[in-house]
């Protein structure tokens, strides 16, 4: 598996989450941000047992490839 990080959270403290990658066997996104544990959003979602929910910032979707216009890695 070769993961590409695709960008940290400029505004993130002391460098840390969240941070956007990019799985170039998949063709997938993986995110790590803030666990999402609020019951009253939760339970507005469908969320199956093998899944999780994370939360990340507006301004992290500058790293996403779709919006940079090309495949970036």
């Amino acid at each position: 598996m070769a993961l590409h990080k695709l960008g940290k959270d400029p505004e993130s403290k002391n460098g840390g989450s969240p941070t956007v990658y990019y799985d170039d066997e998949t063709d997938n996104y993986i995110l790590q941000g803030w666990k999402v544990t609020d019951s009253a959003r939760l339970s507005n979602m469908d969320i199956p047992g093998h899944e999780t929910v994370i939360e990340f910032p507006r301004r992290m979707v500058q790293f996403f490839l779709e919006v940079k216009g090309g495949d970036g890695v």
